[in-house]
């Protein structure tokens, strides 16, 4: 199993500071702070840096031109793979070919690291960019089959239901051949057998269900996999999950590094951006069992122990985090994409958290792989004697 990154680019409120240094001040250190955490992770042998794309959000995410920050990593960084995690797919959000060009573009500048990973947001940036809701999964899969063959085809043209294009030729053509490897996000089961149909690599969470909830949800995928009909020129079957990462020499470092209440400020976050912006319309009723867990927290009952109990989330010392990696590649994880810059927790303490990762963690996990895959030769190899 691999280690990979996922990175919003956060700006926690409140802001030390009235509007407009505040948010300014706020970003400029989000920016600095997670481009020198991509760079030494780059060093410390993770897989993947996978960067969203989101618009319009307040103190998390603000991050919307994730191909731009890609080039620039791109630039600074030599082996870690750079993740479109993801770009925004439904027509109403970006032409096609402006997501084959920037693909493209980032995959020329790293010299072939480029992950493609595919979405179509939430209502609240669908509203904005006034997509078509229910028709937004058809024209992301159409978006896609239109991106692919920009790339393949010297000279593209379209005529279709989402798409009138005259013939031109699309430039650049990727690194890779015949383009970066395609993931794309979902969340519920439908969305996520739907990524395994069209022979797509999956990207999903874990902090908001227990990890066997979330292996069920894997074996779903992989079924769909079987009869899978890949939508690109490439078939992925892959599944990345991401969840708050927090790596530290000892656990009494929690409470300085401010940990629970970053890891409450994550959920409650997710929380107040979705009862505002798409849960808004719907009864109490409704927005409390959506996120019990606000209730439970402002009454005094909730115990911040319980997302660690639960492998929710992955907390502790080197030997303690790889416990917890074991138990997600046995729920069928390919690469955990690890959130390790959420909340209030200082730059110091981050950087350690890839350090120990690296150092610790990744080696761990590599010497297991290569000894699963020897003893599986081996028996291999003793079953064909056997037969012979």
């Amino acid at each position: 199993m691999e280690l990979g990154l996922l990175y919003e680019f956060e700006a926690p409120q409140p802001w030390a500071g009235e509007h407009p240094w505040g948010q300014r001040t706020a970003e400029r250190m989000a920016y600095k702070n997670c481009v020198e955490q991509v760079a030494l992770a780059d060093k410390k042998g993770f897989h993947t840096a996978w960067l969203v794309e989101h618009h319009f959000r307040e103190g998390r995410s603000h991050m919307p031109c994730n191909d731009v920050v890609l080039g620039a990593l791109s630039q600074i960084t030599e082996n870690i793979r750079l993740g479109f995690g993801v770009a925004l797919m439904p027509h109403e959000f970006i032409h096609p070919a402006r997501v084959a060009e920037k693909v493209a573009t980032v995959d020329l500048l790293s010299r072939g690291r480029v992950e493609w990973g595919m979405g179509r947001s939430t209502p609240m940036e669908q509203i904005a960019f006034k997509v078509d809701v229910a028709n937004s999964k058809k024209k992301m899969l159409a978006a896609a089959k239109t991106v692919t063959g920009m790339w393949a085809e010297e000279y593209y043209e379209e005529h279709s239901e989402y798409l009138d294009f005259p013939k031109r030729m699309v430039t650049p053509k990727p690194y890779q051949f015949p383009h970066p490897p395609c993931w794309m996000a979902a969340s519920s089961e439908e969305t996520i057998r739907m990524a395994g149909a069209n022979g797509l690599g999956l990207l999903c969470f874990s902090i908001m269900q227990p990890l066997d909830k979330l292996a069920e949800l894997i074996r779903a995928y992989r079924e769909e996999q079987t009869r899978a009909v890949p939508v690109t020129s490439i078939h992925t079957n892959k599944v990345g999950v991401y969840t708050l990462v927090h790596c530290t020499e000892s656990r009494a470092k929690l409470e300085t590094n401010r940990l629970w209440e970053s890891v409450w400020w994550w959920y409650a976050s997710v929380a107040e951006f979705t009862l505002k912006w798409e849960l808004a319309h719907m009864p109490p009723e409704v927005q409390e069992k959506a996120f019990p867990l606000l209730k439970k927290q402002a009454e005094g009952g909730f115990d911040m122990d319980h997302f660690d109990r639960e492998d929710m989330v992955i907390i502790g010392t080197p030997e303690e985090c790889l416990k917890k990696f074991l138990k997600y590649e046995d729920a069928g994880v390919d690469q955990v994409l690890c959130y390790v810059n959420f909340g209030y927790l200082p730059q110091d303490a981050v950087l350690e958290c890839i350090t120990l990762l690296g150092d610790y963690v990744i080696p761990e996990l590599k010497a297991m792989g290569a000894k699963r895959v020897a003893g599986s030769l081996e028996a291999s190899i003793a079953l064909q004697q056997a037969a012979e």
